[in-house]
């Protein structure tokens, strides 16, 4: 049960009349047992206006030091850190990198980031779900990143409440891998509607799964026509290069404090 959000509450009851179980409908867009879709519409109203105005004083601290911020997002095992540690091994030398961590329990990703050669810092959420701007503009503090240079945000592995939470990054970068199923972007419409950039990883592996390269494409498409698109392998290095020269472009962009909210959703 996620203690945020209420999402898969216990709910034991009996009834007579039958209906279906799509959740999603009513305004609210989801179910929490005994409360009316209004009063879950005023409370979700609440949490992100709260978030938003700690996103913005995140969006202009970056803007004004000429950070470039990406929310990595991806489900558990897509290999986000593994991706994070060849790419920070890679530029390293050329940008100054640092990197949030998180995770509901443990530092040992952090520590990889380490060991990679970058400043990191650990964020445990316990029995919540993703990572908050309020989260993260205390990161920040700790971090101190350098003008000029990448912060990654890696949150916690979950394409579902992630998507609603605006950190003030410039982007959101969501990460799938082909030993997952090419149909995820229907299944988890919100993330890829809200992510800028899809990365779809573990490419070394395709000859051996059952994964549609093109149909995924696709699907993410449908679901966000402005949606880029690369294919890699950070095990290999095979396509990292399209990665890193996007990485070293938007840092180029936000040295000179371009990104608005606007340019980032």
């Amino acid at each position: 049960m996620c203690t945020v959000c209420g999402c898969g509450e216990p709910n034991e009851h009996k009834h007579e009349h039958s209906h279906g179980h799509h959740y999603g409908h009513g305004e609210a867009g989801a179910h929490v047992a005994g409360m009316e879709q209004s009063r879950l519409v005023s409370i979700e109203q609440d949490i992100l206006s709260k978030n938003n105005r700690y996103a913005d004083a995140n969006r202009r601290y970056f803007n004004h030091n000429g950070v470039l911020c990406l929310n990595l997002v991806s489900s558990p095992g897509a290999g986000k850190t593994t991706l994070l540690s060849k790419t920070i091994a890679a530029i390293k030398n050329e940008v100054p990198v640092s990197v949030i961590e998180g995770d509901q329990q443990t530092d040992l990703d952090a520590a990889r980031i380490r060991e990679a050669g970058s400043k990191a810092v650990q964020i445990n959420t316990g029995k919540g779900c993703h990572l908050d701007a309020h989260m993260i503009g205390h990161a920040i503090d700790d971090l101190k990143p350098a003008s000029g240079s990448a912060l990654f945000i890696e949150n916690v592995g979950n394409l579902v409440c992630p998507a609603a939470f605006d950190l003030g990054e410039a982007a959101k970068v969501v990460i799938l891998s082909v030993t997952e199923g090419s149909d995820k972007p229907l299944k988890y419409p919100d993330m890829f509607h809200a992510a800028n950039l899809m990365i779809i990883n573990k490419t070394d592996l395709l000859p051996y799964v059952d994964f549609d390269l093109d149909a995924c494409c696709d699907f993410a498409r449908r679901i966000n026509p402005g949606i880029k698109i690369l294919k890699l392998s950070a095990t290999t290095g095979e396509g990292m290069d399209g990665w890193l020269n996007w990485i070293k472009a938007n840092c180029e962009i936000a040295r000179t404090g371009g990104y608005s909210q606007e340019q980032s959703s």
